[in-house]
């Protein structure tokens, strides 16, 4: 996704550029369910995570939503009489952040199936909210609907805090994977989680007003093109 560290900007790059994007798979819409599941057991309880709490509250508080604090309008987070709920708050950022994340992935399945990007045989299966339907229709269509399930499950499973080694809320890399991350500077990592949870909150945004838009009949896609129409 664009690296941009203002919501607004990344909420009118996700709807203005759907024609853009050819690369994602055709179940990523379904996969935003895993985000609706429970925290692992004791991540909200892991030493390292409640010692970062401080910083993590830093993260995602930018201008102009909020510049002294994280933005938080319903005081959630604020549960005991100091504001110092660390349990509370870690739960939320991990909620928040998974949301985020298969949001990201439901926007891009979803633009890529309007864009006419489709698996080979499924050339017949239309985009949208309509696609449900069409699939549970043959014994094929729920066939993959069995596998995305599956998936979903495993990738919730295996996506989480193994090995207690996590250096922040969300980062499932247990000691395996980096890709250059831990020679990076503070300030350089803290702005790439910036990006990630601000791309998330417009992704979220973005998929819902783009499955309402459909389910109202009013397109918000390049020449009035509206998913879902069989």
């Amino acid at each position: 996704l664009w690296q941009s560290s203002s919501p607004l900007a990344s909420i009118t790059y996700l709807l203005s550029s759907c024609t853009m994007i050819k690369t994602a798979a055709l179940f990523s819409l379904v996969g935003c369910a895993a985000a609706f599941s429970p925290v692992a057991p004791g991540a909200s309880t892991n030493s390292a995570l409640r010692m970062a709490a401080t910083d993590a509250r830093e993260i995602g508080t930018l201008a102009p939503i909020g510049k002294s604090r994280y933005f938080d309008p319903m005081m959630l987070a604020d549960s005991d009489p100091e504001g110092t709920n660390s349990v509370t708050f870690e739960d939320l950022r991990h909620k928040e952040l998974k949301h985020g994340r298969m949001a990201m992935l439901a926007c891009v399945g979803y633009l890529t199936t309007a864009a006419g990007i489709r698996f080979p045989g499924a050339e017949e299966v239309p985009d949208g909210l309509a696609s449900f339907p069409a699939l549970w229709a043959t014994d094929d269509g729920k066939n993959v609907i069995g596998q995305l399930i599956a998936f979903v499950l495993v990738a919730e499973f295996a996506n989480r805090d193994w090995t207690g080694k996590s250096e922040f809320l969300g980062d499932y890399r247990n000691g395996q994977l980096d890709f250059g991350w831990d020679k990076q500077t503070d300030e350089w990592k803290n702005k790439k989680r910036n990006i990630e949870l601000n791309n998330g909150r417009a992704a979220m945004m973005g998929i819902l007003g783009l499955v309402t838009h459909e389910m109202m009949g009013v397109s918000v896609l390049p020449n009035g093109y509206l998913p879902g129409q069989v």
